[in-house]
């Protein structure tokens, strides 16, 4: 047996930042080589950033991507890191010809093997989603080639993120031709419950395999998307070895005893088992093992509960937003409702009390515990507020244009979507709207009103679970979150009957049914597309499931003018969910 050990960089790059994330890569090549790494594992597509989407149908882009990876690897010798073997995400080209059905220039989800001031080796992913958020077989064309490198006498195979989520390809292709050693560099987005099942994907895939597995996941928010990190490494037997945090940047290393190959390089073609052929190209870096050394114990990350999780995702989201889009501060309405009261603490987690600004726009309807509850919060976690009464500047509009019922109440959001954007625009804010799900779902949410805005923090966050995560955060705090107050959200906002507060003694009941019976019935025709039938023979209300599928369909126009907002669910309003706004398909019992 001969020993590694593996620094698996779980980082959050910036996607279209390649200076920037090769000037990070030198960096925490330089930290795992202090740490006597013998092997360094950087994300998926970790120099362009994941997801880049139709940036990689631009030849200047691929061009640059390849350019940037080239100039890492002369750059890791020139400063002294040559002999420390690095593999990196990219993207790449296949250089086919042009062919009807390709993606434009035929670009790859490579990655690349880094070793004195060459690129030793590159491989590409084989398996290309094209479910959920992916939307892979627009951008690239897949992988053919499978290199085993060795490193120290040990074999070590290399494949991408989806290769380790599909059955057949690279997986099963290492099964046949051996090595020591599986490492994946990943971006897998995260879903509320998703460590569990990744755990298991690893574990059988390395007995598959036969040997052990590094899993190295991206962490970082990107557009509505969210990455947990949760890097793991498992042994041959499927055992969890070590684990990296949540939410978090970390380096994590790892000494594995591995066995010692002499098998023959080369390359030979194998049966990939999905009707497909792969080509293991075998190349040695190193022979001989390294001298035995102490290793250092192995350390296993403590997960967070399934609050824990969503809330830091969430707030992981908007820092990153907020940062990557260079926002220095952020504005939103607060009512005093549990809605605005999670979505300011989100903030303020995120980016700090003192750069979260809220306005208090009480109407001729807002009741007195409304504001009293909203001054509140402000008082704990010293967020920066003022007060824009509304009543005079909707009486103005009322006396220049006669609303009545339903135009009536939206005047007042609009009224309050304008006083917010005109604030952005003034002072430079982000302007984060504090719907949730359950209101998108059934369109209750005002076009220009409560919708304006640029990002939506809750936006994938059932209402029942609004209330869950404010209370689990009233309870708990986390190293990375950054308002220091121990119950920051009002309890009377938690327990309170929630309403919109637009007409006298409005309750959110008046129209729909209450929110734990609602949700229920949200999650199985929205998260698993369930139709009338189905919904009915489930357990749900005939009724109820005819006015809620009218309601949720109808409102489809709305939900595509939202601004985007984490997904934390495995289905949601955005990426996952395309349905056609002209559309006369309805569900019906018949």
């Amino acid at each position: 047996m001969a020993q590694l050990r593996i620094a698996l960089a779980q980082m959050n790059p910036s996607v279209g930042d390649l200076d920037g994330n090769a000037e990070r890569l030198i960096a925490w090549t330089r930290d795992a080589a202090d740490r006597g790494a013998h092997l360094v594992v950087f994300t998926e597509m970790f120099l362009t950033g994941y997801p880049v989407e139709d940036l990689v149908l631009r030849t200047s882009f691929v061009d640059a991507s390849i350019r940037t990876l080239e100039e890492v690897a002369r750059r890791l010798e020139r400063e002294g890191l040559g002999d420390l073997p690095v593999v990196v995400g990219y993207v790449d080209r296949a250089g086919l010809a042009p062919r009807v059905g390709q993606p434009k220039g035929a670009p790859l989800d490579a990655a690349a093997l880094l070793h004195k001031g060459e690129v030793v080796t590159r491989t590409a992913k084989h398996h290309l989603p094209n479910y959920g958020v992916f939307d892979e077989y627009r951008y690239f064309v897949r992988g053919d080639r499978l290199p085993i490198f060795r490193l120290h006498g040990v074999d070590v195979a290399i494949a991408v993120c989806e290769d380790l989520w599909q059955e057949g390809g690279p997986v099963a292709v290492v099964g046949q031709a051996g090595a020591g050693l599986l490492i994946s560099p990943n971006a897998s987005p995260y879903e509320k419950e998703k460590d569990d099942v990744r755990l298991e994907l690893c574990a059988r895939r390395a007995r598959e395999a036969g040997c052990a597995l590094v899993y190295v996941n991206q962490v970082g928010g990107q557009d509505e998307l969210v990455f947990d990190g949760d890097s793991i490494v498992v042994d041959a037997s499927g055992e969890l070895v070590a684990r990296a945090g949540q939410f978090r940047e970390e380096l994590l290393t790892v000494d594995l005893e591995l066995p010692v190959s002499d098998a023959e390089t080369g390359s030979f073609p194998y049966d990939a088992g999905d009707g497909s052929t792969i080509t293991v190209e075998r190349l040695v870096l190193s022979q001989d093992p390294v001298e035995p050394y102490e290793p250092a114990p192995a350390t296993i990350a403590e997960h967070l509960d399934l609050h824990g999780e969503v809330y830091a995702a969430l707030v992981l989201a908007v820092r990153d937003y907020v940062a990557k889009n260079g926002f220095q501060s952020v504005i939103l309405g607060l009512s005093g409702g549990i809605d605005s009261a999670l979505t300011a603490t989100i903030a303020s987690d995120a980016i700090g009390p003192s750069r979260v600004n809220v306005v208090l726009m009480p109407s001729r309807y807002s009741s007195d515990h409304s504001l009293a509850d909203a001054e509140e919060l402000v008082r704990r976690q010293g967020v920066n507020s003022r007060i824009a009464p509304i009543a005079d500047i909707v009486d103005a509009f009322e006396k220049e244009i006669e609303l009545s019922g339903l135009a009536a109440e939206n005047l007042q959001a609009r009224v309050r979507g304008m006083i917010l954007m005109g604030l952005s625009n003034q002072h430079g804010h982000l302007v984060l709207t504090t719907g949730n799900k359950s209101e998108l779902a059934t369109g209750y949410s005002t076009l220009y009103g409560d919708s304006a805005g640029g990002f939506a923090p809750i936006k994938d966050v059932p209402k029942t679970m609004v209330w869950e995560l404010s209370r689990w955060r009233n309870a708990n705090s986390l190293p990375q979150f950054l308002l220091d107050a121990k119950t920051p959200i009002p309890e009377n906002s938690i327990t309170k009957e929630p309403s919109a507060e637009l007409r006298p003694d409005q309750r959110d009941t008046d129209s729909l049914p209450p929110y734990e019976i609602l949700d229920r019935l949200l999650d199985d025709y929205v998260e698993k597309d369930m139709g009338s039938k189905e919904l009915i023979a489930a357990g749900h209300d005939p009724e109820l499931v005819t006015r809620v599928i009218r309601l949720v369909d109808l409102a489809e126009y709305k939900r595509r003018q939202y601004p985007p907002g984490p997904k934390i669910t495995p289905k949601n309003f955005g990426r996952d969910r395309r349905l056609p706004i002209t559309n006369r398909w309805r569900e019906t019992t018949d």
